[in-house]
């Protein structure tokens, strides 16, 4: 038989009220005691039931998804795969609240990160660059008891409690061995764009793919990186200048969004089958674009999974819980033309995936 709260007063010799509020955390009962309570549930063997503990007390778990207010198909892609994991997660106590920012004001998202510890959160998930500003407001949210997890894009100066997302630099591994394999020993110079480098994930990718091109691949010239900024005007701008000026291009590298903006260059500019397009992410343009041949392969994740290992992250956080890290590992994947598959993966769980 599993010992109880009462095989704890028992053994500890304390009332139960004293055992709840050790368990709770609450104030008010000494050291000598708390050890002594502490004693007895690891000679019983206790293990508490976090979920019946909090059905009873009536506790949910308000926490926060935090994203750029972008027109990205991906950036969409994932808070609908959020959106879905949340209401599946109701059943959980879990109560998430999708907030966006200006994709390039730090100043507002560092205003809305304050606002949390008022509004009865007790976690928040956050896509954003780590600019000095956003590095600040984390430190400061988690300062006041709130855990904050990283999503998709690290954040490592800022102290977050985790990462939810695939390991950037080996997706920037990966995109090298890719672009190396499809167009074999060179020569040929290798355009890169991403919207900034002040994203760790573009910062990542772009190392990974380095780490792979001079290593493997020496006559390969990979050219310094072009930013966007987000805008499709200003990716348009600067690719169509970077190929005017680099008449060898046969392969371009897109470490992030503006992929309409960038295969619709390519089709202007009669490009299409004849140079190398790696990307990430399978957005539905992206899917559209690798049936007719303008992007050579994806390198994407899963977002069902990553919604949910978000939420499960969160909830272990707040419970001061220990992970699954291997349940909580986001693979990557790789889709060409020939393995597209017919729909997209439903965001919803499978059987060994849910958020218990």
């Amino acid at each position: 038989m599993r010992p109880t709260v009462t095989d704890i007063a028992r053994e500890a010799g304390v009332s139960l009220a004293t055992v709840d509020r050790v368990l709770n955390g609450r104030p008010g009962v000494r050291e000598k005691t708390i050890s002594a309570v502490n004693e007895a549930i690891a000679r019983l063997g206790y293990v508490r039931d976090l979920a019946a503990a909090n059905l009873a007390r009536g506790r949910s778990y308000k926490v926060a998804a935090i994203l750029p207010d972008t027109e990205s198909q991906f950036v969409q892609s994932l808070a609908d795969a959020l959106a879905t994991a949340g209401s599946l997660a109701v059943t959980s106590r879990i109560d998430l609240r999708l907030l966006r920012f200006p994709a390039e004001d730090p100043h507002q998202l560092a205003a809305l990160l304050a606002s949390l510890p008022h509004q009865g959160y007790v976690g928040a998930a956050l896509m954003a660059p780590e600019t000095p500003v956003v590095r600040d407001a984390v430190r400061l949210v988690r300062s006041k008891g709130i855990p904050v997890v990283a999503l998709v894009s690290n954040l490592p100066n800022a102290g977050c409690d985790h990462f939810v997302g695939i390991d950037n630099t080996a997706a920037g591994r990966t995109a090298g061995v890719l672009m190396g394999r499809f167009l074999g020993a060179g020569p040929g110079q290798i355009i890169v764009v991403g919207q900034s480098l002040l994203a760790r994930d573009m910062v990542d990718r772009r190392r990974g793919f380095d780490e792979v091109m001079l290593r493997d691949f020496p006559n390969l010239d990979v050219l310094p990186s072009l930013e966007t900024h987000g805008s499709s005007g200003t990716l348009r701008e600067v690719v169509t200048r970077r190929l005017a000026n680099s008449p060898n291009v046969i392969g371009i590298y897109s470490m992030g969004d503006g992929h309409r903006a960038l295969t619709q260059l390519i089709d202007d500019m009669k490009l299409s089958g004849r140079i190398t397009v790696i990307c990430h992410e399978l957005t539905p343009h992206v899917r559209t674009a690798l049936q007719q041949g303008q992007v050579t392969a994806v390198i994407t994740q899963n977002l069902g999974h990553l919604a949910r290992s978000t939420l499960r992250v969160l909830r272990a956080k707040a419970d001061n819980q220990p992970l699954d890290e291997s349940q909580e590992q986001i693979r990557i994947e790789i889709v060409l033309r020939e393995n597209l598959p017919i729909l997209p993966d439903p965001p919803g769980p499978t059987p060994d995936d849910q958020i218990a």
